[in-house]
């Protein structure tokens, strides 16, 4: 069961580790490029900062974005920005995310968020733990895969093979850290392949994050995973 405010803990607790790792950024370093093909860290921070209030407009019924074309453009709009603005913006956004969520509401309904995607408006809040911590490794400051807590490892994996269950282009497929298993891929009998490899490996190959070098592969190649 989806514990919301605990998970908003934990969104709290991640927003505060990336601040105080970005504070020790200059301006220089904001305008260099993060770990994401296209983005600066200004980028990188600036989404974090309009995704925050997203969430806020998802949490209150609202269209997540105004349009794809709107959302990019507050991002190329907001990158540029020196490194103070940059972090007030995120942390201001933050609160104002928390604030909704501290708010009494129905956490079983259902909840629109980009592209037609739903789910349950207590998801929400895990879904912006996954925005804070992979942006802060995308951030290419200090803060490795390797780092992330090892619950939102786990339930991060448990999201995406979710996510890839059923896809006609992933083959049934096998996961294991050595402890723990998942299936993902199309349906079938027994799954194609088997991918092991520690947690933060499978989760940087799920989330694009890592190529999977650091996998082992049994019963074919590792699979070919569709962009997110």
């Amino acid at each position: 069961m989806i514990d919301h405010a605990r998970d908003l803990v934990s969104v709290r607790e991640a927003t505060e580790r990336l601040l105080t790792a970005a504070a020790k950024m200059d301006n220089a370093s904001v305008a260099e490029p993060s770990r994401l093909p296209g983005w600066s860290r200004g980028h990188v921070l600036a989404h974090l900062a309009r995704n925050a209030d997203a969430l806020v407009n998802v949490l209150g019924g609202r269209p997540m974005y105004v349009s794809a074309t709107a959302r990019d453009a507050d991002i190329e709009r907001d990158a540029p920005r020196p490194l103070d603005v940059q972090l007030t913006d995120v942390r201001e956004s933050a609160a104002r995310f928390q604030g909704t969520g501290a708010t009494p509401a129905d956490w079983s309904r259902t909840v629109e968020l980009r592209n037609g995607v739903t789910d349950a408006a207590a998801r929400v809040p895990f879904r912006r733990w996954v925005e804070v911590e992979l942006h802060h490794v995308d951030l290419g400051i200090g803060y490795e895969l390797e780092d992330l807590p090892a619950e939102f490892v786990e339930r991060e994996i448990d999201f995406l093979a979710e996510r890839f269950s059923g896809h006609p282009d992933v083959p049934p497929t096998r996961l294991t850290d050595g402890t723990r298993a998942w299936s993902t891929g199309r349906e079938g009998g027994v799954p194609e392949v088997t991918v092991r490899g520690s947690g933060p490996e499978l989760l940087g190959w799920l989330a694009g994050r890592r190529d999977g070098a650091g996998l082992t592969v049994e019963g074919g190649a590792l699979p070919s995973l569709p962009p997110l």
